[in-house]
């Protein structure tokens, strides 16, 4: 169990930070949850602040002292920055030697070379199946669109067709599969075992991904027939460079630290001997600050100086990587501070009762959660965050592998039905040359069913675990 496990365990002991009875603070959740979505969708203000302000007037409306509502905001936002951030950090570091050395795009070019036809939306969700482990959302987007432009441009490809496939790998990633920021913060939260969660998150990806991208994009192509717009292909990172690394070296360095995560799982369930030699050494090998942290130190070979970088230009590429990343941090941080508001409030014991009361299987409830947070605030990662919050007392008396199916549910939910309030939207909208309803009949859907499809695998599992 993780020290930040610990710590919520421990949160949840002490008294709660007020004496409000179930009505007031399922009023006070409604409250500060419709106060973070107004901020963030009125006013436009920025989710970090949005979270801050909530968090305050949850504490506010349940009736808590004003100091300790500080106190818990301030000592969740510490614990999950102290939990992910480095690991967030360094997959930021990853992603962009990947991306800058010219890795990404030859993983792309040899992938595309062996594939045509009707292999080609198969090739694109590989492609951006492998290249969204270890990026974000939006800077995998940014990476993966030249391409898919250029693909439909040059094979006179529908472009809906071969773009939902990279969307949907891309989100899938995102939504279900650490290092991403949510499934990392889900798992501290709910005291889940970090690889047997990947593992799982694999088992529910693969035909999740199937199913969202080249089997929906037949019709979505129908749906949305459009070519690519001109304007929207921009050059390759890659076209400024003498020499890129090679194939099996790029994908061997994203694979690292994935493969050194399920080893760990692998041992701790076959040996399952905290005193055992091997588990010792794959406990610390395969926790996500080492695994991350080799494959940044590796990287940094097969990517960076494999491209021709020197230290110079190394340590420029680490200084430029980690800057986009502080928002991302803050928000993340901000949703701690939000879930150990919630957490302190007594809200877990609240949700508790009612899942009790109302008989909801826990898996449905972490889900309808995040999706009620997602629609409202449009983030994924503050769903998963609050959600997963929400839903930690659950986790209590769970197995290990129903844990990280709940880690799992909550991720699926925070995938619902992007629109309007989320950026992915705009952004997928825009590269893409859509309108509104275009959007939403490609993007949207794909991920609502995302979302629905990948509920249903998780609830089968839950059957057969």
């Amino acid at each position: 169990m993780t020290s930040l496990s610990v710590e919520m365990l421990a949160a949840d002991a002490v008294e709660p930070i007020t004496s409000a009875g179930n009505a007031q603070l399922g009023i006070a959740v409604l409250a500060g949850i419709a106060v973070i979505v107004l901020l963030i969708t009125k006013l436009k203000m920025h989710a970090f602040l949005a979270l801050t302000i909530g968090s305050l007037a949850l504490g506010s409306f349940a009736g808590a002292n004003p100091a300790k509502t500080i106190t818990s905001f301030t000592a969740g936002l510490g614990s999950t920055v102290a939990s992910v951030g480095v690991l967030i950090a360094l997959g930021a570091i990853l992603g962009k030697l990947l991306a800058d050395s010219g890795g990404a795009d030859q993983i792309v070019d040899t992938i595309l070379a062996k594939a045509s036809g009707r292999a080609m939306p198969w090739a694109m969700v590989l492609i951006a199946s492998i290249i969204g482990l270890p990026l974000f959302f939006e800077v995998g987007i940014v990476l993966m669109i030249p391409v898919v432009l250029l693909v439909a441009k040059r094979g006179n490809y529908s472009l809906m067709r071969i773009g939902i496939p990279a969307l949907a790998g891309l989100s899938v990633m995102h939504g279900l599969i650490p290092p991403h920021p949510g499934p990392l913060v889900a798992i501290d939260a709910l005291g889940a075992n970090l690889g047997v969660t990947l593992a799982l998150g694999v088992l529910v990806a693969v035909p999740t991904v199937i199913i969202a991208g080249p089997v929906f994009s037949r019709y979505a192509a129908r749906w949305v027939d459009i070519e690519a717009p001109e304007k929207m292909i921009p050059q390759r990172p890659s076209e400024e460079l003498d020499r890129r690394p090679s194939f099996g070296a790029t994908l061997a360095t994203i694979l690292l630290p994935v493969v050194l995560m399920l080893v760990k799982a692998l041992v701790d369930i076959v040996v399952d001997d905290p005193e055992n030699n091997v588990q010792r050494v794959t406990d610390v090998v395969g926790s996500p600050l080492i695994a991350l942290l080799t494959a940044v130190i590796v990287g940094m070979f097969t990517l960076g100086r494999a491209a021709g970088f020197t230290k110079g230009r190394l340590s420029s590429t680490v200084e430029k990587s980690l800057a986009p990343i502080a928002g991302i941090l803050l928000i993340v941080g901000a949703g701690g501070g939000f879930k150990q508001t919630l957490i302190d409030a007594g809200v877990g014991q609240m949700i508790l009762d009612f899942s009790e009361n109302w008989s909801i299987p826990a898996l449905l409830l972490g889900w309808l959660i995040a999706v009620a947070i997602r629609l409202a605030t449009g983030s994924a990662t503050v769903a998963t965050i609050s959600a997963a919050g929400l839903v930690a007392p659950l986790a209590a008396d769970m197995s290990t592998s129903h844990a990280a199916l709940l880690v799992l549910a909550v991720g699926a939910g925070s995938l619902f039905f992007s629109h309007v309030n989320d950026a992915g939207f705009w952004l997928v909208k825009e590269y893409f040359g859509m309108d509104v309803p275009q959007t939403i009949k490609t993007w949207s859907v794909m991920e609502t069913i995302i979302s629905v499809v990948s509920l249903g695998f998780i609830l089968l599992l839950s059957l057969v675990l």
